[in-house]
């Protein structure tokens, strides 16, 4: 038997972010969907309060609503991977459409608002951490036999 990379018995905290109140409460209506899993959320609608929210929040997770604008997700994107509470948090990026280019640099998962469900939207957190630990993996694995691999060429 596997084991999860989330401790069902843990809440998951989910920083949600965007600027349209009727679909954040919509996201929320699906994080209540979920019976197995209890995800803690806390909403800001720009990267001043979630700045402001983080100061009592410690978020597992982001979500992000691409709606916020092209201009806004890069600074709160850019924002978070260097923040010191949230550079290890996986971003997921809300989107409205498969056809819209979104801001990829540091989102580690896609969703689409016309798909959601709240175990789908949990399927896709749990995801996101999967790919932030492999990510970890490969740049310490590199980082361990950079050395090897410049002697190996040297030689």
């Amino acid at each position: 038997m596997g084991t999860s990379l989330v401790d069902k018995r843990e809440d998951l905290q989910l920083l949600v972010v965007g600027n349209n109140p009727t679909e954040l409460s919509k996201v929320l209506d699906r994080i209540g969907e979920l019976r197995t899993q209890k995800i803690v959320a806390r909403i800001a609608f720009d990267l001043k309060s979630s700045l402001q929210c983080l100061t009592k929040f410690n978020p597992s997770f982001i979500l992000i609503d691409d709606n916020i604008g092209r201009v806004e997700l890069r600074q709160t994107m850019n924002r978070f991977l260097r923040f010191r509470k949230t550079k290890h948090a996986p971003i997921t990026i809300l989107k409205n459409s498969n056809y819209q280019e979104t801001v990829s640099e540091g989102a580690l998962n896609y969703i689409l608002k016309s798909n959601l469900t709240g175990e789908l939207l949990y399927k896709t957190l749990v995801n996101s951490l999967t790919n932030l630990k492999t990510q970890r993996f490969i740049q310490l694995a590199y980082k361990k036999r950079k050395g090897q691999l410049l002697r190996m060429i040297k030689d």
